[in-house]
């Protein structure tokens, strides 16, 4: 492992910062805290600009190399500029840690990690801010509201990739199920497109005693659940992937009265947009079908939360090349199959080429995963995380080959 001696010499600061923003977990949008928390880190780094409030609670730190000239690369943006992104939402969930930085905020938890993605960043831009030994402008993004309320995608829309020109951009999530300190990388997709499925079956009510009097709404959204497992199976290409799940049945007040009126809540997921389409349509049909067939009546919706996350073949093996540099060949491994959970850094992706890897923080078996009530971040792979950002935009910025300083 080879951590730049700056970066190790933050790893107290890396981890203070990462449990301060813990203990004040911020929903999407809500950031406040969480925003001037991070932009006075920045400005006591020296990077050379902090420009906050875009998309509401977002900042970017821009901090300029010392060198002349970047290296070649993909992309439409500027040549010699590069992105790194973090997250720093929290969850609406109750932590359950018990630790000295567990939440202070009920009902808010950093469940998923993104304070440590956030002080891995932090560190970095300190270190780039010190050593500045890059050709161009390394952005740090730390966008809003990743978990499920469109974060990346306002960012996008409110001019990120126009006020910050930039040839790619990264970012980087921690991954309990993987050994504390492996880098796993994937070229195409690394993470599914993600929507919500919301449908509302209305019958007639009645006594739970005369059901013939009414038309039992529930009777029927089982019926329309039951069908809608035939939508991957039958309907999706075998080779491809797809998963629709009613998460949630809800309706009625009582246990003798059958209700006016039922809903139904649940995801759907895919890696191709003709799949997710495909899934959109058929959630319709069958729903609105069946219940017509039973004659009651449905409204069914899909809203698409996040398209699929899909790496770059350049800065995909930009991202790998880092990794190995810092944990070594053999701690980062090529991830066979992408996983099916969501990341709106699609939003970025789509716009301009990118990668995203994952960062092992599993400390054994018992681990809770993220978004698990127990979960706290792994402090110990804040330095490795953070010597990554710094290597990678080093890579990505490669001063001329006579390496002369301007």
């Amino acid at each position: 492992m080879t951590i730049p001696d700056g970066i190790g010499r933050l790893a107290d600061a890396m981890t203070g910062w990462r449990r301060d923003l813990h203990a004040h977990p911020e929903l999407g949008f809500e950031e406040h805290r969480t925003a001037a928390f991070v932009a006075d880190r920045l400005r006591e780094a020296g990077v050379d600009e902090v420009v906050t409030g875009l998309a509401g609670t977002g900042v970017v730190g821009v901090i300029h190399g010392r060198r002349r000239r970047a290296a070649k690369g993909e992309g439409t943006g500027d040549a010699a500029a590069v992105g790194l992104r973090a997250d720093m939402d929290a969850l609406p969930i109750e932590e359950a840690t018990g630790l000295p930085w567990a939440s202070r905020t009920p009902g808010r938890m950093h469940a998923c990690g993104h304070d440590g993605h956030t002080a891995m960043l932090l560190g970095a831009a300190r270190h780039l801010a010190a050593t500045r030994d890059f050709a161009g402008t390394v952005y740090a993004i730390f966008q809003p509201a990743e978990e499920g309320v469109g974060g990346g995608r306002a960012m996008v829309e409110a001019g990120l990739f126009r006020r910050f020109p930039m040839r790619q951009v990264f970012g980087l999530h921690n991954w309990p199920a993987l050994p504390e300190g492996e880098f796993a990388w994937r070229e195409g997709p690394i993470m599914a497109a993600v929507a919500t499925l919301e449908a509302t079956v209305t019958g007639t009510g009645a006594h739970g005693a005369m059901p013939h009097m009414g038309n039992d709404p529930v009777v029927i959204a089982a019926q329309i659940v039951t069908a809608l497992q035939s939508v991957v199976s039958r309907s999706v290409d075998p080779a491809e992937a797809g998963v629709l799940t009613i998460g949630r049945i809800s309706g009625g007040d009582t246990w003798n009265v059958i209700p006016e009126s039922v809903s139904l809540l649940g995801t759907a997921r895919w890696f191709r947009p003709e799949v997710g389409a495909l899934i959109g349509r058929k959630f319709t049909a069958i729903t609105e079908g069946v219940a017509a067939a039973f004659g009651a009546r449905a409204e069914a919706r899909m809203t698409v939360i996040c398209p699929a996350t899909v790496n770059a073949p350049g800065p995909t093996a930009l991202a790998r090349e880092a990794a190995e540099s810092v944990a070594g060949a053999a701690r980062v491994r090529a991830l066979p199959l992408p996983t099916v959970v969501g990341e709106d850094f699609s939003y970025m992706l789509e716009a301009l080429p990118g990668s995203y890897i994952l960062l092992g923080a599993g400390r054994g078996p018992d681990d809770p995963q993220v978004h698990h009530p127990r979960y706290d971040f792994n402090d110990a792979i804040l330095p490795l995380g953070a010597a990554w950002w710094a290597a990678l935009a080093e890579r990505a910025l490669a001063p001329a080959a006579d390496g002369a300083v301007a």
